[in-house]
């Protein structure tokens, strides 16, 4: 296994971000620093990263339902309360695949694998998520649009995939990108307030009725269902 994938499945990060620690110098084996991307440290190798020796961990993918007012980081300078608090404190590290910003709820996805992370949030693999908004108002469906459309974020056009109403101020929207804040901001420029939003799928794994604030390991099928998505742009697919 290559030293980028071994950091990896050690949940240092991503692989890219594997990648940037070993040209930064920050990998050592047995002692060494290390700057070959196509070391293979085995099991009797001490890896160390700034110093810490690092081991790999079992693989684990979690699927989390993120309650409102928690972040999607380790640590807060706020204090504010952390996803990883609602885990058990022996537990693998795992990183987000991905986040919800504070106030918004609903599925989100840990691991320590990092090839699995990198595909599922690389945006060329432009991988559907799915999510419940309500809104302050009543929904104006001549407004829908625009946001089909398109609204520039960022430098970039933000767009919604599709769109349908499930009640006066409530609709289900699908997203297959990541910008930040988008489904808010984007409500915002039609004139909108979000007040509440659920994210309830990612590719084929919805959030069911896993209660807030709980956890549970992702099944075989699923992970195998995750496995499957294609390592190739959308644009690139064979028709």
């Amino acid at each position: 296994m290559r030293l980028n994938r071994y950091l990896a499945a050690a949940g240092v990060g991503s692989r890219r971000k594997c990648d940037e620690l070993i040209a930064a110098g920050r990998v050592t084996i047995n002692g060494r620093v290390c700057t070959n991307f196509n070391a293979q440290p085995t099991e009797r190798d001490h890896v160390k990263v700034d110093s810490e020796l690092v081991h790999r961990e079992r693989a684990l993918t979690i699927l989390l339902n993120k309650p409102p007012g928690f972040v999607s980081t380790r640590s807060d300078p706020h204090a504010r309360d952390t996803i990883f608090d609602l885990l058990p404190p022996r537990f693998p590290r795992l990183f987000n695949i991905g986040r919800l910003d504070a106030q918004s709820e609903g599925l989100l996805l840990l691991t320590n694998d990092g090839d699995l992370a990198q595909r599922l949030t690389h945006p060329r693999f432009e991988i559907e998520k799915e999510y419940e908004v309500t809104l302050d108002r009543q929904w104006q469906s001549e407004r829908a649009h625009k946001l089909l459309r398109g609204i520039f974020l960022d430098r970039q056009r933000a767009q919604i995939v599709r769109l349908h109403p499930i009640g006066a101020t409530r609709l289900r929207v699908v997203l297959r990108q990541g910008i930040n804040r988008q489904i808010r901001r984007m409500f915002y420029a039609v004139g909108y307030e979000v007040k509440r939003l659920t994210r309830v799928r990612i590719g084929n794994l919805r959030l069911g009725d896993l209660p807030r604030g709980h956890w549970r390991a992702l099944t075989d099928s699923e992970l195998a269902s995750l496995n499957t998505i294609q390592k190739t742009p959308r644009g690139r697919e064979s028709k």
